[in-house]
C-alpha cells in the first residue's frame, strides 16, 4: 500500500470489535486508533463489567480469533479474566498496544462536509477535548451491550434510603456484596444464573425473579456429549430456519426432512428435560426446545439447579416486582419476598451517545430511537466513511469480528461496490422484519444473529469473493467450528490487494 492510500481510521471501542478492526486495518497498511474508556482491553470482558461466576458460553477452543488460539493452560470454559488477558494478549502479540487508548472515552463524533470526522475525547474521566487532526474513517465497535438496563420500582427511593442496593449483573462487585443479605436476582439468562449460584453460599437467601422461563442447555447433554457438537456445528445452526435456505437446509426444511429435523430437537429437549430434573423442581418451559432461537440459547450454570434441588436458590417463575415496601418486595403473584439487594440481570440498551440527534437519526429507524439500520450488520446506508463491528450477537461473536474487519478492509480497498441505497434499504428492511418476527421482537434492535453465526459469516465471505474450501465446510457440518480454519483469510485478502 502506498502512502498516498493510507487512511487515518478512528475506532471506538476494544472489545472483539475493536481489536479485529486494529489487526487486519494495519496489517492493510492503515494508521489505526482505537479509543476505550474502560483501563483495559476487553470490552465485556473488562474488569470493570465482569460479574462473579461470569465464564464463556462457548469452549476455549471455539472461541478464539483465527491467529492466536486460547492458551493451552486455560479450562475448557475460560473464566472472564481469563478472556480478557487473552484479548490483551491478542493487542500485544501483533505489537499494537500503543495504538490503543485506554481510560479515552470518545464523548462525540461529528462529520464534517469533506466526510472526515472529528472526534472529542474525555481521558480517565476528565473534561472533552477535541482532537485536532480529523479522522478519514470511523468504526464503531463500542458493542451491543452499550449501557446496563436496570428496571425501575414503585418504592425504589424509599428502598435505597432504608439501605437496599440494587445492581445490574456487570456492576456487580464481588460475591462479598452478598453476605448476610436478602437477594432478588432478576431475569433467567445466563448473567442471572450465574451471580445466584455464585453468592448462594454468602447470601442470607438467593431468590430468581424469571418473568418467563427459557431452555437452557446443559455443557454436557446426557452427561455424555459436549454441547458443542450439538450446536456450534453447520448441522445444530441449520436446524433452525434461516432467512435464505440453501444447500443441505433446504431438505431439512422440507416436507420430507421436518420429520427428522423435528426428530433430532425433540430427543436433545427430552434429554435436557431428564437430565435438569425440570419438571421435578418446577422450571419445565412447557414449550419447544426450538424456542431458544428467538432471543438468546443460554447455557446452565454448573450448580444452579442443584442449588434450586438443595433448596439454596428459589426461582419465583412467570411473575415480576411491581413494587418496593421497605425492605421487601411485592411481586405480581402475590407473594411478599424480603429483599436488602437486587442484581438485575435485564439486558441491555443499544445506543451510540457520541453522535448528534441527525447522525443517530442515519444510522437508526424512528428518528434515531428504533432499530439500527445496518446494510450486512455493518454500514448505515448513505453514510460515507462510517462502518459498524460487532453488532451482530452470536455464538461465534469473536469470528463474525473478525470476518467483519475483512469485510470493512475490502470495502476500503476498492474490492467490493455497495449497491444502491434503495437496495440496501430492501436488505435491511427485509432482514428486520423476519428478526422481529422470529423473536417476537426481542432482536435487540436489530444486533441479535443468533443461532446464524455461521450463516452471517457466510454472507460477509461471498461478497469477499473468499471461501474455506468443500472439506472444511463439509467438516463444520459434524465437527464443532474451528476459528482456526479462518486464520489464513487475511494473507490471501491482502495478496488480492498486493498489499506487502
Amino acid at each position: 500500500m502506498t502512502q498516498a492510500k493510507r487512511l487515518r481510521i478512528a475506532v471506538i471501542g476494544a472489545g472483539f470489535a475493536g481489536i479485529s478492526c486494529l489487526r487486519v486495518l494495519d496489517a492493510f497498511g492503515h494508521d489505526v486508533t482505537v479509543f476505550e474508556k474502560e483501563p483495559d482491553v476487553g470490552g465485556v470482558w473488562a474488569a470493570s463489567r465482569r460479574y462473579p461466576g461470569l465464564t464463556t458460553q462457548n469452549p476455549g477452543d471455539t472461541y478464539f480469533l483465527s491467529e492466536l488460539p486460547m492458551p493451552k493452560d486455560y479450562p475448557e470454559w475460560p473464566e472472564g479474566h481469563q478472556v480478557q488477558k487473552y484479548m490483551a494478549d491478542y493487542v500485544s502479540h501483533f505489537g499494537l498496544d500503543d495504538r490503543v487508548k485506554l481510560g479515552c472515552e470518545v464523548t462525540s463524533a461529528v462529520q464534517g462536509v469533506d466526510g472526515t470526522w472529528a472526534l472529542s475525547v474525555a481521558t480517565n474521566g476528565g473534561a472533552s477535548k477535541l482532537i485536532e487532526q480529523p479522522y478519514d474513517y470511523l468504526i464503531v465497535a463500542n458493542g451491543i451491550f452499550s449501557r446496563p438496563m436496570v428496571p425501575q420500582y414503585v418504592g425504589q427511593e424509599e428502598f435505597k434510603q432504608a439501605g437496599g442496593q440494587i445492581f445490574h449483573t456487570s456492576e456487580f462487585p464481588d460475591r462479598s456484596a452478598a453476605a448476610g443479605k436478602d437477594v432478588l436476582v432478576i431475569g433467567y439468562g445466563k448473567s442471572s444464573c450465574d451471580v445466584a449460584n455464585a453468592i448462594k453460599g454468602e447470601a442470607k437467601s438467593v431468590n430468581v425473579i424469571a418473568r418467563n422461563l427459557i431452555w437452557k442447555i446443559p455443557k454436557m447433554v446426557g452427561k455424555v456429549l459436549n454441547f458443542k457438537h450439538l450446536f456450534l456445528t453447520r448441522m445444530g445452526e441449520g436446524l433452525f430456519r434461516y432467512i435464505n435456505v440453501r444447500g443441505f437446509e433446504r431438505f431439512l426444511h422440507s416436507p420430507l426432512g421436518l420429520p427428522i429435523r423435528n426428530g433430532m430437537l425433540g430427543t436433545v429437549q427430552g434429554i435436557v428435560g431428564w437430565q435438569l430434573k425440570l419438571k421435578q423442581i418446577g422450571l419445565h418451559p412447557n414449550k419447544k426446545l426450538e424456542t431458544i432461537a428467538r432471543s438468546t440459547v443460554s447455557l446452565v450454570t454448573d450448580g444452579f439447579y442443584e442449588g434450586v434441588l438443595a433448596g439454596k436458590i428459589g426461582v419465583e417463575k412467570n411473575t415480576e416486582i411491581i413494587a418496593l415496601e421497605g425492605k421487601h418486595a411485592v411481586l405480581k403473584n402475590g407473594k411478599r419476598l424480603p429483599v436488602d439487594t437486587i442484581v438485575a440481570g435485564t439486558g441491555w440498551i443499544q445506543e451510540v451517545p457520541f453522535f448528534d440527534s441527525n447522525m443517530n437519526a442515519q444510522v437508526r429507524g424512528e428518528g434515531g430511537g428504533g432499530d439500527f439500520r445496518l446494510y450486512k450488520s455493518m454500514v448505515p446506508v448513505g453514510v460515507k466513511n462510517l462502518a459498524f463491528n460487532g453488532y451482530n450477537s452470536s455464538f461465534f461473536s469473536q469470528l463474525n469480528c473478525e470476518i467483519g474487519a475483512l469485510w470493512i478492509a475490502d470495502l476500503l480497498e476498492g474490492g467490493q461496490q455497495l449497491p444502491s441505497d434503495a437496495e440496501q434499504n430492501e436488505w435491511i428492511d427485509r432482514r428486520l422484519a423476519w428478526m422481529r418476527a422470529r423473536t417476537d421482537g426481542k432482536h435487540s434492535r436489530g444486533t441479535n444473529i443468533i443461532p446464524f453465526s455461521m450463516h452471517h459469516i457466510d454472507e460477509l465471505l461471498r461478497d469477499l469473493r473468499l471461501n474455506l474450501g468443500p472439506f472444511t465446510r463439509f467438516t463444520q457440518w459434524l465437527k464443532a467450528v474451528d476459528p482456526g480454519s479462518y486464520r489464513h483469510l487475511l494473507a490471501k485478502l491482502k495478496k488480492r490487494h498486493s498489499v506487502p
